[in-house]
């Protein structure tokens, strides 16, 4: 699945437009490396997304199509 999707699928941004433009601004990060958003996110990829003040960090646990919104926070792990 692409990142831009995968961002919006599991709710760590809300939109996928603004989830496209934070990848194009480079802040967002896969494995310590810059990502674009057309990067294939795999399970175990530890993302990085740069919005706001405070960083976020979380591992990708699963990657599903479709999710509700009940079930978005399966999809990953926050690391601090």
């Amino acid at each position: 699945m692409r990142l831009d999707k995968y961002l919006k699928v599991s709710r760590l941004i809300k939109r996928r437009t603004v989830a496209n433009e934070a990848c194009d601004a480079g802040r967002v990060f896969v494995n310590d490396k810059l990502a674009r958003a057309s990067y294939d996110v795999k399970v175990g990829d530890i993302i990085e997304v740069r919005l706001g003040q405070t960083p976020l960090k979380a591992r990708v646990s699963s990657v599903q199509e479709v999710v509700r919104k009940e079930n978005a926070q399966e999809l990953y792990e926050i690391i601090q």
